[in-house]
C-alpha cells in the first residue's frame, strides 16, 4: 500500500509541476511584452498549451513514469507541438522566433524540474545508505 501512495503523490506531484511550468512560461511571457496582468488573459495564454499538456499526460509514457526524461521529453513535444498549433489557429500567426523560445522556455521549464528532481532522489538515496 505504501508503493501505491508513493507512486500516486509523484504522480500528483508531477502533474502539478508540469502545470506550474507551463503558467509560469506564460505569465513571463505576458510580463515580458506588456500585456495586462488580469487571470482571463493567462488563461487564454495559457490554454494552448495547456491543451498540449493535457494531451502529453494522456500517453502512457508520462503517466507510467511521470518524473523520467522520457516523459519529460513527450511532455515537451506534446505542449510545445499542440500549443503551436493551436496557437496558430487562435491568432492566425506563428512568428518563429516565438516557436522557439516556446520551444526553448517549455523544454528547460518541464525537463529542468525532472533534473532537479533526480538529482535530491539520488542525494536522498546516498544518504539513506
Amino acid at each position: 500500500m505504501a508503493i501505491a501512495a508513493r507512486s500516486s503523490r509523484i504522480t500528483l506531484l508531477a502533474a502539478a509541476a508540469d502545470a506550474v511550468a507551463v503558467v509560469v512560461f506564460a505569465a513571463v511571457g505576458r510580463l515580458s511584452h506588456g500585456e495586462a496582468d488580469d487571470l482571463l488573459g493567462l488563461v487564454g495564454t495559457v490554454a494552448p498549451c495547456g491543451v498540449g499538456l493535457v494531451a502529453a499526460w494522456a500517453t502512457p509514457v508520462v503517466r507510467r513514469d511521470p518524473a523520467s526524461w522520457r516523459a519529460g521529453a513527450v511532455a515537451v513535444v506534446c505542449t510545445v507541438g499542440v500549443g503551436l498549433v493551436l496557437r496558430a489557429g487562435f491568432t492566425g500567426r506563428l512568428p518563429p522566433s516565438f516557436a522557439v523560445v516556446a520551444t526553448i522556455s517549455l523544454a528547460v521549464l518541464l525537463l529542468g524540474w525532472r533534473g532537479l528532481a533526480a538529482v535530491v532522489s539520488r542525494t536522498a538515496h546516498r544518504a539513506a545508505r
